[in-house]
């Protein structure tokens, strides 16, 4: 993938402040679907589309832990975003 269309695939994934949002929360800490959903005031439901983009885009890790799945954030991944974006946005001198 060229660097254009992986920036728009990242400006794509996070043109949605609930993903945004639910980014800032798993810098922090692993957290399952009903503890997402009640912090972010949605329902379990749309919580998992979410997170089904962030998987996709490989911004989130899924952990299983007994019967339930805490997600975090792939720091490989966001390390990569940051230094793409970074590219994108650094003045030609």
């Amino acid at each position: 993938m060229t660097d254009p269309e992986k920036q728009a695939r990242i400006f794509k994934v996070l043109s949605v402040s609930t993903r945004i949002r639910m980014i800032q929360l798993l810098k922090g800490r692993t957290l399952c679907v009903n503890a997402l959903a009640r912090t972010l005031n949605l329902t379990p439901a749309a919580v998992s589309q979410h997170l089904r983009i962030l998987r996709d885009a490989d911004i989130v890790i899924a952990d299983k832990r007994g019967y339930f799945v805490h997600y975090r954030v792939n720091p490989k991944t966001l390390a990569e975003w940051k230094a793409s974006i970074n590219n994108l946005f650094e003045l030609n001198r």
